[in-house]
């Protein structure tokens, strides 16, 4: 690997490869434009094709920034805290990462060569993140569901814990619910607000009237209270 500095783009990273077949531009948040490079082509070969690219990769680093201003980035100094667990990140003198959940601490351990900004390092830790709230939605969120569901004379089908994106939950036509793992993260009450959500659904398939008449009596009419308080959280968060 070489550095090289190019006016308007800045440090580029030349990285020859044996199984590159042919020149490529790579562009990662908190990491510097890498240039794959094939054996066969020469170091002039390499400068001319990223000359010759230089306005689609300023083009591209532009949206890379808004995409790295857009991101949670975690370190030492991260305060994440779920319904389970609290995170602890910290730099050792170790070759791999370490990671472990035990007793309402996710610990994750880098090594102190890297950048914990590097995508490596959060790739890893979001990873940890996502496989511990997998854990504790696991444990919790069908025994709650199972609970709520008992109180307030509902049935369902089966229940699966998902890493959704864009939804806290669903339920399908035979009444299988699909509850999102991020819902860890959220208060108890809210919690609740969702489960209760998809077990009406269960019984009022759209949101019409009769939808927020059952909500209302099984939230005590805090229905649209909460919901409106749901609009607050995000079901990702990076």
């Amino acid at each position: 690997m070489e550095l090289v500095n190019i006016n308007d783009i800045g440090p580029v990273l030349f990285q020859i490869s044996k199984r590159a077949k042919r020149l490529s531009i790579k562009l990662k948040p908190f990491e510097p434009i890498k240039v794959i490079v094939p054996v066969s082509m020469s170091a002039r070969e390499a400068l001319s094709f990223v000359e010759s690219n230089k306005k689609w990769i300023l083009n591209n680093l532009a949206k890379v920034k808004e995409k790295e201003n857009d991101l949670t980035i975690f370190d030492e100094s991260t305060e994440f805290k779920t319904r389970s667990f609290a995170l602890r990140i910290k730099k050792s003198p170790i070759s791999q990462m370490r990671m472990q959940l035990k007793d309402g601490l996710l610990s994750v351990e880098y090594p102190h060569t890297h950048d914990v900004k590097s995508s490596l390092i959060q790739d890893n830790i979001r990873y940890a993140i996502e496989e511990a709230l997998r854990i504790s939605a696991k444990n919790y969120l069908p025994f709650r569901l199972k609970q709520l569901a008992q109180q307030n004379g509902f049935s369902y089908n089966k229940v699966f814990i998902k890493n959704l994106k864009s939804r806290w939950g669903s339920c399908s036509g035979v009444n299988n619910i699909n509850l999102n793992l991020h819902l860890m993260r959220l208060p108890d009450y809210l919690i609740d607000s969702v489960l209760l959500h998809e077990l009406c659904h269960t019984v009022e398939k759209n949101h019409g009237p009769g939808f927020w008449k059952l909500m209302d009596r099984v939230t005590n009419g805090r229905a649209k209270m909460w919901d409106k308080e749901m609009k607050s959280y995000r079901t990702v968060i990076y």
